[in-house]
């Protein structure tokens, strides 16, 4: 018999094909988040679990009656109670690298859109109010140049590095383990935060969110930006302290800020950071495209299936590996 597998996201042919090849697939059709009781009802039987998003901690597994893997087809992971999955047995696995040049094409074009003020442009050329020759009001900043502050140089921030070079960028990079290689390779230089934050002329924030992440930029740390900064956070909303961003853009304290992030999603109407004009914001769509998304579906599909078949762990995520 073949074993039981419920996707909580749709894929692709391709994948699904895959997925069905190997197991007994059932699949949640439909575009909205599963309900928690008929998720609760659909894993009672099953071994593993595909999909993103769901949180995966005691109450879940306590309706699972042999789950044994739960495979992100994401990089991130912070859905997952990894003390809970150990303590239950259930092994966790993600899809790490595969989004990282979608997500720093996402992160130029933050760059560029924030700095050159894009978004409010479009809006007032749109508006009609496009009706004399002076655009000095119109001006906003040079991206080439300039210096690029990176927070968190896992494999993306070393991509976002190595994009910065096409700009003649000088980056310099604050991350809990210095990487002297990576450094020689792409020329770039080490800063603690503090150093990074007061100088840096673009902040990238790239860290996963954890414990040691969360709300780690917060008033102090925004105080510490020039006022011509541009922000962009491609991690998490709650890796930052939202409302403190408001209010230093608010004040007109930094130039701007690039968001795919937010601390709800998705966000509130009666959000702050909607009405201002300094910023730009998408919905968190890093990894957002048909090419991207069936790449990291294939990986995380062929995680169960080297699990649950050859009961070989790939793409265990780092957290789980250095506690079991």
């Amino acid at each position: 018999m073949k074993h039981k597998i419920y996707a909580t996201n749709t894929m692709s042919a391709r994948v699904r094909e895959y997925l069905e090849e190997h197991f007994d697939l059932d699949v949640w059709e439909r575009s909205e988040w599963i309900p928690k009781d008929i998720l609760f009802e659909k894993i009672r039987e099953v071994d593993g679990l595909f999909g993103h998003g769901v949180p995966i901690n005691k109450e879940l597994i306590s309706h699972a009656g042999r789950l044994r893997i739960v495979s992100n087809m994401s990089a991130g992971y912070d859905n997952f109670n990894v003390g809970d999955m150990i303590a239950g047995g259930v092994i966790g696995t993600h899809a790490p690298g595969q989004m990282n040049e979608t997500v720093a094409d996402l992160v130029f074009g933050l760059m560029i859109a924030t700095a050159r003020r894009f978004a409010e442009l479009d809006r007032y050329t749109r508006a009609g109010k496009w009706l004399h020759g002076d655009d000095t009001p119109l001006f906003g900043l040079d991206v080439f140049g300039k210096k690029l502050g990176i927070i968190g140089l896992g494999q993306l921030g070393e991509t976002v590095a190595k994009r910065a070079g096409c700009f003649n960028m000088d980056v310099v990079y604050s991350s809990r383990t210095r990487k002297p290689e990576v450094e020689n390779r792409l020329s770039i230089a080490h800063a603690s935060l503090d150093e990074l934050l007061a100088t840096s002329d673009f902040i990238v924030l790239l860290v996963p969110l954890n414990r040691q992440t969360s709300r780690m930029l917060g008033k102090r740390e925004f105080g510490l930006m020039k006022k011509t900064a541009v922000f962009i956070n491609a991690s998490r909303g709650g890796t930052i302290d939202e409302q403190a961003l408001i209010e230093v853009l608010e004040k007109r304290k930094i130039h701007g800020a690039g968001l795919d992030v937010f601390d709800q999603e998705p966000v509130s109407p009666d959000n702050p950071l909607l009405k201002l004009d300094n910023t730009v914001l998408v919905p968190h769509i890093g990894s957002a495209t048909a090419e991207t998304r069936d790449r990291m579906a294939m990986v995380a599909a062929e995680s169960l299936v080297s699990y649950l078949i050859r009961g070989d762990a790939i793409n265990v995520v780092a957290d789980m590996k250095a506690r079991m």
